[in-house]
C-alpha cells in the first residue's frame, strides 16, 4: 500500500511559537476586539471610557471627556483617583505600566478597589496600547503628576513623575494603529451614541464629548439625572411615535450585591426595542437578563389579561413577541462577578440574573396594572392586536406556500435566475423598474448574477404588521427569490444568493426606495445586514463625452465638475432621470461589472441607531427627520440615501 503524503511542509518543534508581552493581541486582534473594522476601531474608546466608568461606578468620578483630536487621535480625561502610584512587586514594575502592558492585569479581579465593574479580564488598557501606534498616560494621584508614553506596546518614555499638581484621575491619549485597522478615522455618530448610552446608564454623571477636527468641530455635554428613565423617553422621542401610556414604568431590585434596573413604556409602532446593559457594557447579544424579562413580562400581561376577561379561557395564551410589540424596554444591572461570553461583552451568561430580573419585573407590573387598569387595559389590547395580526400573517403565509405550489414553481416570474447554484458565488440585482431590469438582465453575466426587476411602490413595513408583508406584490417576489423566510421562520443558510445587491436610481424617489427595501430587510431579515450579505449599487448620475473620447461617468455634481473641468471646453454631460436609460453595456461598466464598479456594503453596528434611522427617514413628520439627516449626516451619507 502506497503511503499517502497529506502536506509538503514539516511540522516540528521549532514551528510552535510562543508570543511574550503584547505580540499575541497585534498577532490576533480579532480575539480582543472582535474585528479589525470600524466597529473594532472605536471599540479602543470604549474600552478607556470603561474604565472611567467603573471609576463612576465606586462614586469617584463626576465627569469624562472625550476628545477627537485633530491628528485623529483621541483623548480621554476622568476627575477619579487615577492608578496606583507605586511599583507593582510581582514584577518590579510601575504599576502604570503594568496595566498598560501585561495582559490580564488589573484592580478588579478582587479586593475592594472596585465592587463593581464592567472590566473584568484585565485586558483592555493593554489591548488598546498594543493596538496603537502610541498611547501616553498621565496620571494624577496624591498630589503629583505622572507620566509613561508607549509606541505598539513598547515603552518609549519611561514612567516619571512630572511635578505637583492640584488635579486627581486619569488622561490617556492614543492613536489607533493604520497597520492594524482597516481605518483610523472615528465617527463623531458613533462615539456620541455610546457617550449617551452611558450618560444614561449613571445618572448623574457628565460626560462631555468634544470634535476638535478640522471642518467637524462640535461639542456635546451629555447628563440625566433621570437615568434609565430618560433613556427610553429619549428613545421613544426620537421614534415620534405615539404613546400607549403616558409614564415609564421603572423598577429596581437587589439581591446578594446585584442590582437590576427595568425600564419601560409602550408606543404605537409595531416594533420592539429592547436594549440591555451589563456593568454598562451594551450585551448586543442579550443574555440572562433578557431572557428574565421577556419571561416576566409575557406571564405578566397573560395573566391580568385572563383575570380581565380579555384572553378567554380556551384562548392560547399570547406570544412573547405579541407582548413586546411597541415596547421600549432598557434593562441595567450591576453585579460584581459579571460573567461574559467573550472580551468584547456581548452576552451576559449569569444565571441568578435572570431569577432576579423576572421577580422584579413580574412583581412591578403586577402592581402598575392594578394601580392603573387604563394603561394596564391599552398594553393588553395592543398584545391581543399583535396576537390577531400574527395570526393573519401565518394563514397569508400558508397561502402563500399553496400558490406557489399550485403554480409550479417557488421562484417568482419575473426572476432572471443565474446558472451558479453556490450561494457564496452569486448576486442578487433588485432593480428599480421593469426598464432598468431588462438593461441589467441584458448587460449582466448571468454565471453568477440574477436579477428581480421591482414592480410598484414597496411596502414602508416600519408602519406595516407581518400580515400585510406577506400580501404585498412587491415584497412577495423578493421573499421568494431568497429563499430564507422571514421573522420566526427566517433560515440564513437557505439563502440563495451571497450578495443582495439594491440598485436603484440616483435620484430622490431611488434613494426612497433603497430606504423602503433597507427597512424590510432591518426589520424582517436584520442577519442579512448583521453578517454582510447587502449591498448598495451605485448608479451614475451623468454620462460625460468630449469627441470620440471614451465616455466619463460622475456619480455626483462635484464628480461632474471635475471632470469637466479636466477634459476642457466642448463637453457634454448627459444626466441620466433612470437606470433604464442606460444601455446594457453602460449598466455593465458602471455598476455591475465587478472589476469595476463600486459596492457600498451596509452595516447595522448599532441597533439603536438603525431603529431611529429607519423610523425617522420613514415618518410623516418632515422637520424631525431634516433634523435627524442634518445631525446624523456622516450616518445617512453611508448608508447611501
Amino acid at each position: 500500500m502506497e503511503e499517502k503524503i497529506i502536506g509538503t511542509e514539516e511540522y516540528d518543534d521549532s514551528q510552535i511559537q510562543v508570543l511574550e508581552g503584547l505580540e499575541a493581541v497585534r498577532k490576533r486582534p480579532g480575539m480582543y476586539i472582535g474585528t479589525t473594522s470600524a466597529r473594532g476601531l472605536h471599540h479602543l474608546i470604549n474600552e478607556i471610557v470603561d474604565n472611567s466608568i467603573d471609576e463612576a461606578l465606586a462614586g469617584e468620578c463626576d465627569c469624562i471627556r472625550v476628545v477627537l483630536n485633530e491628528d485623529d487621535s483621541v483623548t480621554v480625561e476622568d476627575d477619579g483617583r487615577g492608578i496606583p502610584d507605586g511599583f507593582n512587586e510581582k514584577t518590579g514594575l510601575p504599576t502604570l505600566e503594568v496595566v498598560y502592558t501585561v495582559l490580564h492585569a488589573g484592580g478588579k479581579f478582587g479586593g475592594n478597589g472596585y465592587k463593581i465593574a464592567g472590566g473584568l479580564h484585565g485586558v483592555g488598557a493593554s489591548v488598546v496600547n498594543a493596538l496603537s501606534e502610541w498611547l501616553e498616560v498621565e496620571n494624577h494621584r496624591g498630589g503629583k503628576t505622572y507620566t509613561e508614553r508607549f509606541e505598539r506596546g513598547h515603552v518609549v518614555r519611561p514612567f516619571a513623575c512630572m511635578g505637583e499638581t492640584d488635579r486627581h484621575g486619569l488622561t490617556v491619549r492614543f492613536k489607533p494603529d493604520p497597520t492594524i485597522f482597516e481605518e483610523t478615522v472615528f465617527d463623531y455618530e458613533t462615539v456620541l451614541t455610546r457617550m449617551r448610552e452611558q450618560a444614561f446608564l449613571n445618572g448623574g454623571v457628565k460626560i462631555i464629548l468634544t470634535d476638535k477636527r478640522p471642518g467637524k468641530e462640535r461639542e456635546e455635554v451629555l447628563h440625566y439625572e433621570g437615568g434609565i428613565v430618560s433613556f427610553v423617553e429619549y428613545l421613544n422621542g426620537q421614534k415620534h411615535v405615539a404613546l400607549i401610556h403616558n409614564d415609564v414604568v421603572y423598577m429596581k431590585g437587589e439581591k446578594d450585591g446585584t442590582i437590576a434596573e427595568v425600564a419601560l413604556q409602550y408606543n404605537d409602532s409595531y416594533n420592539e426595542t429592547i436594549v440591555s446593559f451589563a456593568n454598562n457594557m451594551a450585551t448586543v447579544e442579550g443574555g440572562t437578563h433578557e431572557t428574565g424579562f421577556k419571561s416576566a413580562i409575557t406571564k405578566a400581561i397573560n395573566d391580568y389579561g385572563r383575570r380581565i376577561g380579555a384572553i378567554k379561557e380556551n384562548d392560547k395564551n399570547l406570544s412573547g413577541e405579541d407582548v413586546r410589540e411597541g415596547i421600549t424596554a432598557i434593562i441595567s444591572v450591576k453585579l460584581q462577578d459579571a460573567q461574559f461570553e467573550s472580551q468584547t461583552k456581548a452576552k451576559l451568561g449569569n444565571s441568578e440574573v435572570r431569577v432576579l430580573v423576572d421577580s422584579i419585573v413580574s412583581r412591578k407590573m403586577e402592581e402598575y396594572f392594578e394601580e392603573n387598569p387604563a394603561s394596564a387595559r391599552a398594553i393588553v389590547e395592543k398584545a391581543m392586536a399583535a396576537y390577531r395580526a400574527r395570526e393573519a400573517a401565518r394563514k397569508a403565509r400558508e397561502l402563500t406556500r399553496r400558490k406557489s405550489v399550485l403554480e409550479g414553481s417557488s421562484l417568482p416570474g419575473k426572476l432572471s435566475d443565474c446558472q451558479e447554484k453556490r450561494a457564496e458565488l452569486t448576486e442578487l440585482y433588485l432593480v428599480e423598474g421593469d426598464s432598468a431590469g431588462g438593461s441589467a438582465k441584458d448587460g449582466r453575466d448571468s454565471r453568477f448574477q440574477a436579477i428581480l426587476p421591482l414592480r410598484g411602490k414597496v411596502l414602508n413595513v416600519e408602519k406595516s404588521r407581518l400580515d400585510k408583508v406577506y400580501a404585498n406584490q412587491s415584497l412577495i417576489p423578493i421573499i421568494q427569490s431568497l429563499g430564507c423566510g422571514i421573522g420566526e421562520e427566517f433560515d440564513e443558510s437557505k439563502l440563495r444568493y451571497g450578495k443582495i445587491i439594491l440598485m436603484a436610481d440616483a435620484d430622490v424617489d431611488g434613494a426612497h426606495i433603497r430606504i423602503l427595501l433597507l427597512t424590510f430587510f432591518f426589520r424582517h431579515m436584520r442577519k442579512l445586514i448583521e453578517n454582510g450579505h447587502i449591498f448598495l449599487a451605485r448608479p451614475p448620475l451623468y454620462k460625460i463625452k468630449k469627441g470620440k473620447q471614451a465616455e466619463r461617468y460622475a456619480f455626483s455634481d462635484a464628480e461632474r465638475d471635475a471632470i469637466i473641468e479636466e477634459l476642457g471646453g466642448n463637453v457634454e454631460a448627459e444626466r441620466y432621470k433612470g437606470l433604464g436609460e442606460m444601455d446594457p453595456e453602460q449598466l455593465w461598466e458602471t455598476t455591475m461589472d465587478p472589476a469595476r464598479r463600486t459596492l457600498l456594503k451596509v452595516e447595522m453596528n448599532d441597533a439603536v441607531i438603525c431603529d431611529q434611522v429607519f423610523s425617522l427617514l420613514m415618518g410623516d413628520d418632515v422637520e424631525p427627520r431634516r433634523e435627524f439627516i442634518k445631525e446624523n449626516a456622516k450616518f445617512v451619507e453611508n448608508l447611501d440615501i
